[in-house]
């Protein structure tokens, strides 16, 4: 493509939109940052100067990106991918212990956190196996592959690394799966387990009023028979022995209660022999009728068994302590404001104390007077709340809106497949941070420090943000090209 034609073909709206946000951004990261004997947001001694150095050398990455050919990401991204996962690997090496992460790498005055273009590259990778003329989606073999490529990245930053907030957001591909093919019970057997890793650590020691057991493992079962019933009245549209499956489970919790009253019943016990009489059924009906597709259902319940059994290792062994601090106080199992729950407590004041219309740029007393941490970083949210107040975050929050939106629209008219595909795991990204950014500032969330796109000081977001956008406005450039 020539000159002409790729500055004709880009989308415009989509790089307002981008400056709009990055620099209404770093203009809170200079009201966040700043302190009274400052004078100029260009100063490169304070964090808004640094920040507009990154945002400047991000826009010259970007710009160099809009100038290379799509074909060439697309060539490289094994390559690159590859490459990426050594990087990797050897970053706990060359990193130092940043609160519990090793995900950082010095580089004299500046830090460089190899996870955030991680995303950017599995999503190449992904793009090309993908998006491969031959590829379909017809069954769960199809996904081995792409679920791996998701998977390796993710798991070396989670367990390698420590860095647990950078791993989750790959999750955000889920997105881009389900839009290619990816059944809706993938999706639902996804959130399922995490309804169930809620339900184990907030109620697993709740005793229950009547007999022995725990709330917990009751509400887990109960979440079982609910995906069981639905997928029964949803896929197999079968009325009969779905009330079969229910009068089940009602008599023996009925008998339970009913025995309860002279000896002492652990409903525990009931409700997983009321589980193994479904599965019982279930296996009659793989034998009898041969409808191999209840084997899928087995096959997940006794899975979210193992993973209900689990959940406790989980959360005590995997998790660093101050994750499962920041998810026992979300969870209101423990109260301690001046401790892990600080951050929430001091943002929702922030936030809070904006009313309406906000105290004014550079008028923010809770972050002029730092009782907010990170709230330039993770938290610079709770700045905009309170010095633009409710009309500004709305505002922000509508503008990102319509940027993810428009990242949809722009995935939806591709040509091709790989185009198509990679869009949408940008689109999911910058949803996944700025659900889970959002939330966990107003304390909807638990705080596992992810940056608010474009907005967030730091100059690895801000240049991997920047990249990972760029390859796409070049791809959406060459997209009427591709067919002439």
């Amino acid at each position: 493509m020539t000159r002409n034609s790729i500055i004709s073909g880009i989308d415009w709206w989509t790089i307002a939109l981008f400056l709009v946000i990055a620099l209404f951004g770093w203009l809170n990261v200079y009201g966040a940052s700043y302190t009274f004997d400052q004078t100029s947001p260009f100063d490169l001694s304070n964090r808004a100067g640094k920040q507009f150095l990154w945002f400047g050398i991000a826009c010259v990455l970007g710009l160099a990106v809009l100038f290379i050919e799509g074909r060439t990401h697309e060539v490289i991204a094994y390559l690159l991918y590859a490459f990426w996962i050594v990087v990797l690997l050897i970053t706990p090496f060359l990193a130092h212990d940043t609160k519990g992460s090793m995900s950082w790498i010095d580089l004299g005055p500046l830090k460089f956190q190899p996870a955030e273009l991680a995303k950017m590259i599995t999503a190449l990778a992904l793009a090309k196996y993908m998006g491969r003329f031959d590829y379909r989606v017809r069954s769960w073999r199809d996904l081995v592959v792409p679920f791996v490529l998701l998977a390796l990245p993710a798991g070396i930053i989670m367990i390698w690394q420590s860095e647990t907030g950078s791993a989750l957001v790959f999750a955000s591909f889920l997105i881009m799966f389900y839009r290619f093919g990816m059944s809706g019970y993938v999706l639902t057997g996804g959130l399922s387990f995490a309804l169930l890793f809620i339900l184990s650590i907030r109620f697993g020691e709740v005793p229950l009023p009547w007999g022995s057991g725990s709330v917990g493992v009751l509400l887990c079962y109960l979440v079982l028979l609910a995906v069981i019933v639905g997928f029964m009245l949803l896929h197999e549209r079968d009325l009969k022995s779905t009330l079969i499956l229910c009068c089940v489970v009602i008599l023996a919790y009925a008998a339970g209660l009913i025995v309860n009253i002279w000896w002492t019943v652990n409903f525990n016990l009931v409700s997983l022999i009321a589980l193994v009489l479904i599965l019982l059924y279930f296996t009659g009906v793989v034998l009898y009728r041969r409808r191999f597709i209840m084997l899928l259902v087995t096959g997940y319940t006794v899975l979210a068994l193992l993973f209900c059994e689990a959940c406790t290792i989980v959360f005590n062994k995997v998790l660093q302590p101050h994750q499962r601090t920041r998810i026992e106080v979300l969870l209101g199992l423990k109260d301690d404001p001046a401790g892990a729950g600080y951050n929430v407590n001091q943002s929702l004041i922030a936030i809070g104390s904006g009313q309406f219309t906000g105290k004014g740029f550079l008028k923010g007393t809770q972050t002029k007077l730092r009782f907010v941490p990170e709230q330039d970083t993770d938290f610079i949210f709770c700045t905009v709340g309170e010095e633009w107040g409710f009309l500004g975050s709305a505002g922000l929050l509508i503008v990102y809106l319509i940027f993810i939106l428009r990242l949809i629209y722009i995935a939806e008219r591709q040509r091709d497949n790989y185009s198509r595909i990679y869009a949408y795991c940008v689109a999911g990204i910058f949803f996944f941070h700025l659900t889970i950014n959002v939330g966990m500032v107003l304390g909807l969330l638990p705080v596992i420090g992810i940056p608010l796109p474009f907005f967030s000081y730091g100059g690895s977001s801000m240049i991997s943000f920047t990249l990972l956008l760029a390859i796409l406005l070049r791809l959406d450039a060459e997209r009427l090209s591709k067919w002439q």
